[in-house]
């Protein structure tokens, strides 16, 4: 499966090529549904296709699924480290840090010459520490700093988030009710905006999500993944930010006797926020490129 690998001339070539390469592997699949080697390349097809296409959660569950159906068919598919990293690299996006660590893990055990499972692995939990460390530390921003930037919050902050103009994902405006952090329920919240100040931001080699530990007004400190964003793209420590119903997520992660939890806000899109009282322009967005391995294919 190469299609997807073919130098494009344009981006809408590159589109066309990943759509071609996922109707290839379909055929491949139909054509022999107990070959655990085609779906396996399905799964890297659609993975090719999440990644470039605007990340799709049902893209996603295809290529898991996919992946998983490898394993189902052909029992030598749980031994092949590539589906384990790329898989490991798709939860690592979505959040579920610890189906990431098992499979950056599981690869490192399947190819130990092989170095990126490895480094993949330790970059990860390299950066869950360093998270939980900052936040229980509020970034270690200093008391009397911290009162202040905090006690300046006020209502203009909000932006269009305050005063009836956020244009919901029904196209409408609707009014938000602003909230505390400790007020958010797991999920979506609709018709909620929070707003605090930047205390801490983190990045990691790929650049993707960028992380930053917002406070609120009553000083509970969550963590933020922005995630489509340009590399130039990031907030300051005591950057004012806003945001309109923050989808939440309560990590709880466990790897071989380490364990890390806490509570994190993500943003698919930097257009989201509201930054010192200022919406982001279009030009801040940009489509995420992660790196996964497609050799044994």
């Amino acid at each position: 499966m190469v299609l997807r690998q073919l130098r494009a001339e344009s981006t809408e070539q590159h589109a066309q090529n990943i759509m071609d390469s996922v109707r290839q592997a379909k055929l491949a699949v139909q054509m022999d549904v107990r070959d655990g080697r085609s779906w396996y390349i399905l799964g890297n097809a659609y993975l090719s296709l999440f990644f470039n296409t605007g990340q799709n959660p049902s893209i996603s569950q295809q290529a898991l699924s996919a992946y998983a159906q490898a394993e189902k068919v052909d029992p030598t598919a749980s031994c092949n480290p590539d589906l384990h990293l790329n898989r490991a690299t798709l939860h690592k996006y979505e959040e579920n840090y610890t189906e990431a660590l098992e499979g950056f893990s599981r690869a490192t055990t399947l190819d130990p010459a092989w170095p990126e499972p490895q480094k993949r692995l330790q970059q990860l939990l390299d950066f869950l520490e360093r998270l939980t460390s900052l936040l229980e530390n509020k970034g270690k921003v200093k008391v009397k700093k911290l009162q202040s930037m905090l006690g300046s919050l006020c209502p203009s902050h909000l932006g269009p988030c305050g005063d009836g103009r956020y244009q919901g994902s029904s196209g409408h405006k609707v009014a938000l009710e602003h909230r505390l952090l400790s007020a958010l329920q797991p999920g979506v919240n609709t018709g909620a905006v929070v707003l605090g100040r930047v205390v801490f931001s983190l990045t990691t080699d790929e650049k993707v999500p960028f992380t930053f530990g917002l406070v609120d007004s009553k000083g509970h400190c969550f963590a933020v993944t922005v995630y489509n964003m340009i590399q130039s793209w990031g907030v300051l420590i005591g950057d004012s930010v806003a945001i309109p119903e923050p989808h939440l997520w309560h990590h709880h992660v466990q790897h071989e006797g380490k364990s890390f939890s806490f509570p994190g806000i993500r943003v698919e899109i930097p257009l989201l926020l509201v930054v010192n009282g200022k919406t982001q322009g279009p030009g801040t967005q940009a489509a995420a490129r992660v790196a996964y391995r497609v050799q044994s294919e």
